[in-house]
C-alpha cells in the first residue's frame, strides 16, 4: 500500500493553526496533532508517565504528568527541558507513525508547532505555514488570559520567527479572516489532489 501525501502545517503561537488544521478536517483530511499526542502520553496509563517519574517522581500526580509540576522542575533545573525532550519527542515521533501507518486516506495533515524545531519538516511533501501580522498574533494570544505578555515573548524567542517559517514554506495560509483562511485551505487541498492525479 503506498503510503498517503503528508502535508505539516506549523505556525508560531497565535498564529491560528488548531483552527486551519480543524478546517483541513473538516474537509476530510485526517489530522494528527502533536499537542493531542502530548496529552495521550501524560495522561494516566500514558508511555510518558514511568520514564518521566523516573527522572522527577513529583511531577505524576494521580497517574498521570503534571504540566504544573513540570514547569516546577524546569524552574528548578536548568537541565530539565532538554531530559523531557529526551523522553517525549521519541514517544510523539512513535505515536505519529503509528498515526502513518494506519492511515489509509490518500492525504494526511500532521499539526506540528515544533515541525521546523525537531527537524520534522524534512519528512513532509508539502510544508503550510500559517501567519497572520504580528500584532494579531500578540492580541490573540493576550485575549486568552492564560499568559503574560512576558511569558508570550519567552514562548516566542523560543521558536522559529515567522518570518524565516513563511520563507521555508511551500504554502503560506494567512489567517488574518477565516474566509481567507477557509479559501487558502482549499487551494492547498485541490492543489495536492491535482498533484496526486499527475503522479
Amino acid at each position: 500500500m503506498s503510503r498517503p501525501f503528508i502535508i505539516g502545517l506549523t505556525g508560531s503561537i497565535g498564529m491560528g493553526k488548531s483552527t486551519t488544521a480543524k478546517m483541513f478536517a473538516d474537509a476530510g483530511v485526517p489530522v494528527w496533532d502533536a499537542d493531542a499526542a502530548v496529552h495521550r502520553i501524560y495522561d494516566v496509563g500514558g508511555a510518558a508517565v514511568e520514564p518521566i517519574r523516573a527522572l522527577f517522581p513529583s511531577a505524576i500526580i494521580d497517574g498521570a504528568v503534571s504540566r504544573d509540576a513540570l514547569k516546577v522542575w524546569m524552574s528548578e533545573d536548568q537541565d530539565a527541558l532538554t531530559k523531557l525532550e529526551q523522553v517525549v519527542h521519541p514517544l510523539v515521533a512513535a505515536d505519529r507513525a503509528e498515526f502513518l501507518a494506519i492511515s489509509s486516506a490518500p492525504i494526511v495533515l500532521l499539526d506540528m508547532p515544533l515541525l521546523f524545531e525537531i527537524g520534522a519538516h524534512e519528512h513532509v511533501d508539502l510544508i503550510a505555514v500559517v501567519s497572520a501580522p504580528a500584532e494579531i498574533q500578540r492580541e490573540r494570544v493576550l485575549a486568552r488570559g492564560t499568559m503574560t505578555e512576558e511569558q508570550f515573548d519567552t514562548i516566542l524567542a523560543k521558536q522559529v520567527p515567522d518570518a524565516d517559517k513563511r520563507a521555508r514554506a511551500d504554502v503560506i495560509i494567512p489567517t488574518v479572516t477565516m474566509d481567507g483562511a477557509q479559501i487558502a485551505v482549499q487551494e492547498v487541498i485541490d492543489h495536492v489532489k491535482e498533484r496526486l492525479a499527475d503522479a
